[in-house]
This record gives structure tokens, C-alpha cells and sequence, in this order.
């Protein structure tokens, strides 16, 4: 059978999240610069991106540029940018096509002046749109997001405008950038490595986790598939017993 017909279309993931790691590992071990690496990434982003909106999937994250990634060598960073504003002005009719809708998270106004402009213009093409919501984690990191939201609610806290006995869950996740979506149900990451990165750590609380050896380039459809297989077979039970679950869900037993 082929992968894409053992999908339960009932039991996808509302929102996925990936940080799409290996570029420049890829690059390397077929004897290239880093930067080709990011350039072939690209085509794994649209595959992904098209996979997710055919699938009907509502949310898409992708980790694209980290704060700490401003300290990887300036050439790399440049190179970067350039390639970030060259994507965005070439895919946004492909967007608009498929009727996916861009959002940005993360410290904007670190990125250059251009970079702003084109993602702002894609945002505004696409703002109309009803299907995949595209969100490009850029200059962004958890911690940051975390530490701004605080700052946000002590000024609104010193104003008047909040009470602290007022502080709840839904208040903290509305100071977010991420208040205007769902947290993700599923993180994959890419490359091998086990670890979430300073990656939406407040919206992954329970997520399921899904590690891939697979570098991002070689990432498709078909590896996109496998990882929502995985996701299906596991029992989500947010601090219930499996009991719990089964009673209330028996669809899922």
C-alpha cells in the first residue's frame, strides 16, 4: 500500500512544527559550501509546504533563522538574508495559489530592512488566504519570545492594566507571538540531533516528538508521510492513564 493511503486523514496534527536542521552537513559531505545546502533546503520547504496544504493540515512552524544563528560566520548570515528575500519574492505567487497564508514570528525588526519589506508585502498578498497558515520562525528563539512576553505583562502589570493574580495560562499565551494559533501537536526535527533548540519551548509542552537522521534537503513528502504514521500510532494522553483514554476515545483503542 502505498504511504500516503495508510494516513488517517481524521487523526492528523492541527499544527506541526519543524526545525529544519542539516543544510550545511548535507553540503559538506558532498564536498560543497554551506550556502548550497540552504539553497537545496529550499526545495525540501516547498515540497513540505505543498504536502501540508494538500493534506489539509491548518498550521505549518518552521524554524528558518534563530537568534543565535547572527553568530554564525557573516558571510553564511549574508547569504542567508539574500536567500530568504530571493525565496520570498519567488514563491508568494505559488502561495497565493495554493491558498496558503504567511505569518512571521520572532524579533522582526532585527532582520534587514529588505528582508522586512518583502515579508510584509508576501504577508499582505496572502493575508486573504484560507488554507495552510505558513509560519516562518525568523530571528527567533523561545527564550527571547519568553523574556519579551514577561516584559509585556510587568508594563501592562505596572499600568494597571493587569492584576497578578490575574496571570493565568490563556493571559501568559496571549503576550506570545504565537497567541493567534493553536500550540503544535507534532515537532520534527531533521539531521539526528535529539534536541528542541530553544524551539517554541512554552508551545511544545505536549507535543509529540519526532526525530529523523534524514538531513533536511533529502527531507519530502514521502519522510513527511513516515512522521505522521509515527505520530498516528502513539496515544496522546495528557496526563491521563491509557484507561482514561480509551474510555472516552474508543475510536482510538
Amino acid at each position: 500500500m502505498d504511504i500516503l493511503q495508510s494516513i488517517d486523514r481524521n487523526k492528523l496534527p492541527k499544527h506541526i512544527a519543524i526545525i529544519m536542521d542539516g543544510n550545511g552537513r548535507w553540503a559538506k559531505e558532498r564536498g560543497k559550501d554551506r550556502v548550497y545546502g540552504h539553497h537545496e533546503g529550499v526545495l525540501s520547504v516547498r515540497e513540505i509546504v505543498n504536502g501540508c496544504a494538500e493534506l489539509g493540515i491548518s498550521y505549518l512552524t518552521l524554524y528558518a533563522f534563530s537568534t543565535e544563528n547572527w553568530n554564525r560566520p557573516k558571510e553564511e548570515v549574508n547569504a542567508l538574508m539574500e536567500l530568504l528575500v530571493n525565496t520570498i519574492r519567488k514563491e508568494v505567487d505559488e502561495l497565493k495559489k495554493n491558498n496558503v497564508r504567511l505569518h512571521v514570528i520572532g524579533d522582526f525588526a532585527s532582520l534587514p530592512e529588505i528582508c522586512q519589506k518583502e515579508l510584509n508585502e508576501a504577508k499582505e498578498l496572502t493575508a486573504s488566504n484560507t488554507g495552510l497558515n505558513l509560519i516562518l520562525a525568523l530571528s527567533y528563539s523561545s527564550r527571547w519570545e519568553i523574556t519579551e512576553a514577561a516584559k509585556k505583562i510587568a508594563q501592562d502589570a505596572a499600568k494597571g492594566i493587569l492584576k497578578p493574580e490575574d496571570i493565568n495560562d490563556t493571559v501568559f499565551q496571549s503576550y506570545l507571538n504565537t497567541a493567534s494559533f493553536p500550540d503544535p501537536e507534532l515537532m520534527i526535527r531533521t539531521s539526528g540531533e535529539h534536541r528542541i533548540s530553544n524551539y517554541l519551548l512554552y508551545q511544545l509542552a505536549y507535543a509529540e516528538l519526532y526525530f529523523t537522521p534524514v538531513h533536511w534537503p533529502e527531507f519530502r513528502k514521502p519522510q513527511l508521510y513516515e512522521a505522521l504514521l509515527n505520530y498516528q500510532q502513539r496515544e496522546r494522553r495528557f496526563g491521563k492513564t491509557s484507561e482514561q483514554i480509551q474510555t472516552n476515545n474508543p475510536q482510538h483503542v
